[in-house]
């Protein structure tokens, strides 16, 4: 573990009440709705920097989907567990993803993405690419500006990391995604760059 993926987990093992305690959890129901709907039915999809389970793992739970959930902070991981029991939830970087192809019918990575290196992201939606089934559907978000560096983040030092919304939808289309939607959303008063893709069948 390099020491990048060690201050995010670090990090987010501190932060990890108090980061719940104050988000809005319900700020982008409207995508977690929409991804929803492109999913098919019995859909069994990978949440990806899942946190503490809330809003996103509980969310797709409650509509009859199989949730499995990976994140780098043990603190998260067992917050996760408590609110979402009838999801499954593993301690994995999504760096070294650790699946076999086509296990999942969705992907979704909402405010991950800019805590890993952008060099990375390329490598990483290509993981995404190959372990979704034909016709699985990605949902993922990430910052609207180029930048790296470290900051306070509730009180501790974080890592963020992004290309501009340019660079990462070339990436995610290289990656062999064919793009469904994309667009620069403001929810709950910060923006980020929303892409849906689908791994078209083969």
């Amino acid at each position: 573990m390099d020491a990048i993926t060690k201050l995010v987990e670090k990090g987010y093992n501190r932060i990890a009440e108090d980061y719940y305690s104050l988000r809005n959890l319900s700020k982008f129901n409207n995508e977690l709705e929409e991804f929803v709907s492109l999913l098919p039915e019995n859909a069994h999809i990978l949440d990806v920097g899942c946190g503490a389970g809330i809003p996103t793992a509980k969310f797709l739970i409650e509509k009859g989907i199989k949730v499995t959930g990976i994140d780098l902070s043990d603190t998260m991981l067992n917050l996760a567990g408590k609110n979402v029991p009838s999801a499954e939830f593993i301690k994995m970087d999504m760096n070294e993803l650790n699946f076999n192809e086509k296990t999942f019918d969705g992907i979704v990575s909402v405010y991950a993405l800019f805590h890993v290196p952008k060099e990375n992201h390329f490598e990483i939606f290509k993981k995404f690419f190959e372990v979704l089934k034909p016709g699985g559907i990605l949902m993922i978000n990430n910052g609207v500006s180029e930048s790296e560096g470290t900051s306070r983040f509730f009180g501790v030092p974080m890592f963020w990391s992004n290309f501009g919304p340019k660079t990462t939808l070339n990436l995610v289309k290289e990656a062999g995604f064919s793009i469904i939607s994309e667009a620069v959303l403001e929810r709950g008063g910060e923006y980020q760059y929303w892409i849906f893709g689908k791994k078209l069948e083969s």
